[in-house]
């Protein structure tokens, strides 16, 4: 065991983890909670208790997110990877097209992986941890059962073994990643008005949407964008309307 590789990617993952969840918090949950209650999505807000448990998932979920880093470098799996360090083996076109593939194999993973976890068993024994959170806060974000972490983190181990990574590549992705992942648990709604029916905004991932899926269960799988939910039919009939009536909400002066 690398401690010391470990101590690394734990400081990495739950610094980036940490700060954006925080200032979420800090910003929607502390100081203007009131200013921008009418964008609550849910107009009430979670327990302490609530917090508390999420908080100490997200720990947990750091802590396998860091082993499953180490495992992927050791010796014996390292040399096996497609993990680069020299951005000139494959040239700088190829090192920006590596995003939008890592985006869209995530997207596409996690919609598939998510529908998995609600089978009836799966989902009694290990997603509905993460549904605990029916009035999510950002710190909602992490806050998996063990074995949904080994899953959730599944995606790396695929990059691993299918495109060419460089060592800044899963940095910078899941920066953006865990932004919009904190973004999806916030509990407001940041988008304007009819953003959801533009003709970018319809295949867009809201915090909105997202929010439908802890409360009700049911529908609405997607991580980044609703294309894979809007292909499968998966999409709650009710999300346009309900996305309309928060933003619609007007602002007092509480």
């Amino acid at each position: 065991m690398n401690w010391d590789l470990f101590f690394k990617a734990l400081e990495k993952i739950g610094t980036r983890y940490f700060l954006i969840a925080l200032i979420a918090f800090i910003i929607f949950y502390v100081l203007f909670r009131n200013k921008l209650f009418h964008q609550k999505i849910q107009q009430k807000f979670p327990k302490t208790i609530d917090y508390l448990r999420e908080g100490g998932y997200s720990l947990s979920t750091m802590i396998i997110f860091s082993l499953i880093v180490v495992l992927l470098n050791s010796p014996a799996i390292g040399p096996h990877t497609t993990r680069y360090k020299e951005i000139g083996e494959f040239g700088w076109l190829y090192y920006f097209s590596a995003f939008p593939i890592m985006f869209f194999m995530h997207d596409a993973y996690f919609y598939f992986a998510h529908r998995i976890m609600h089978h009836p068993t799966l989902f009694k024994h290990v997603h509905l941890i993460h549904h605990h959170s029916t009035n999510p806060s950002p710190w909602a974000a992490y806050a998996f059962h063990p074995l949904e972490a080994i899953v959730e983190q599944g995606i790396v181990v695929i990059f691993y073994f299918t495109i060419p990574i460089h060592i800044t590549h899963l940095a910078i992705f899941f920066l953006f990643s865990i932004i919009y992942n904190v973004y999806g648990h916030l509990g407001y709604e940041i988008y304007p008005r009819g953003f959801n029916k533009t003709m970018v905004g319809k295949w867009v991932n809201t915090s909105t949407n997202h929010n439908q899926h802890h409360q009700y269960f049911k529908g609405n799988y997607g991580l980044y964008t609703l294309i894979w939910d809007r292909v499968f039919g998966t999409i709650r009939s009710d999300y346009d309307q309900h996305f309309e009536s928060i933003k619609m909400r007007k602002q007092t002066n509480n």
